[in-house]
């Protein structure tokens, strides 16, 4: 156990994690051993929406084990702290290096995701970095485990994490899985650019031409899938990203909290919002506070492509944190690309 909790310490500290608090929470948990309380019902219903037999469905969820630092993981999200907190966790010099040796390993296979899809390469190389560290910390949870106990012990989103695992037995099925043997995040999220079920049976391309959409080992179809999960939701190359703005009092009814994105540019303009940005009216907007210290709060005017980050994680603290460390990695690769 002292050799387990020093390995998790490593691996907390070198996400940037809090290893104290990580380690005295994991301390902290006892051993539960709850009841499989997955019913035929869901057995049915897994079965007839995937066309599954019933009896394969049955053999693989009576696996499925309650895991309670689920449950504590899932309440204590890292979204949850502010900002200036927060970005502490991604933004540090030596991830920026870490992208960099990425990107050059991957030089071809970034240029042809964005020729293909029209996403840049430093934000494709930002959301690696920001969900595994380039494939380091792919995670160690069961996924059938993270998503029975979520499912059926997390009525707040329950509904959500019963169908993810009806994805997951299906993706299982359709790459030839052992569901025992998949690990992934707290919230079953998988491979280098951690992709919940119904993301990879969706999203997943074989950008390496081997015939298998593979996540969890090929950072070439991880570089392609999370450039083609960009472009479906609607990323358009060259546009507005985010920018600080100065929020005139006209425009404090506009500042919203979530990540929808509700108003549009000329909403915000005629509010008295300023941009450098070149948008059109129509063009959709969001206008969000982060806070860059306890007594410091800015605003920010956040466009399409920002919104699509959101989608990938729904937070405007995650987009944020992905969108400034993809300029970091951006001034980097520049930087290497002209001294050598």
């Amino acid at each position: 156990m002292n050799f387990f909790l020093g390995r998790l310490r490593q691996c907390a500290q070198a996400i940037g994690m809090s290893a104290t608090l990580t380690v005295a929470a994991l301390s902290a948990t006892p051993a539960v051993s709850a009841t499989n309380t997955i019913d035929q019902t869901f057995i049915d219903e897994v079965s007839s929406s995937y066309n599954l037999d019933p009896s394969w469905v049955a053999a693989q969820v009576q696996h499925a084990a309650f895991k309670q630092d689920i449950i504590e993981r899932i309440t204590t999200p890292w979204e949850a702290k502010p900002w200036y907190q927060y970005q502490t966790i991604f933004l540090k010099p030596e991830r920026v290096e870490q992208a960099v040796e990425f990107w050059q390993s991957h030089q071809d296979t970034l240029a042809r995701a964005e020729q293909t899809y029209g996403v840049p390469a430093q934000f494709i190389v930002a959301i690696i970095g920001v969900e595994t560290y380039f494939g380091r910390f792919k995670g160690d949870k069961g996924v059938l485990d993270s998503l029975y106990t979520l499912g059926f012990h997390y009525p707040k989103r329950a509904k959500f994490f019963r169908s993810e695992l009806g994805h997951f037995l299906a993706l299982s099925h359709e790459q030839g899985w052992d569901p025992t043997a998949i690990n992934g995040s707290y919230a079953g999220a998988m491979g280098f650019p951690q992709f919940i079920s119904s993301s990879y049976r969706a999203y997943a391309v074989d950008f390496n031409g081997d015939g298998q959409r593979d996540l969890l080992n090929s950072p070439q179809d991880a570089i392609g899938s999370v450039a083609n999960y960009f472009a479906e939701h609607g990323w358009t190359p060259g546009t507005c990203m985010v920018e600080q703005v100065t929020l005139p009092p006209a425009a404090e009814s506009l500042v919203q909290t979530n990540t929808k994105i509700k108003h549009v540019w000329a909403d915000a303009k005629n509010a008295g919002i300023e941009t450098s940005q070149q948008l059109a009216d129509d063009d959709k907007v969001m206008v969000f506070p982060l806070a860059e210290s306890e007594q410091l709060t800015h605003h920010y005017l956040g466009c399409n492509n920002f919104y699509v980050i959101t989608r990938y994680n729904h937070s405007r603290l995650y987009a944020m944190a992905v969108y400034r460390l993809s300029q970091q990695i951006e001034a980097a690769w520049r930087e290497q690309q002209s001294a050598s």
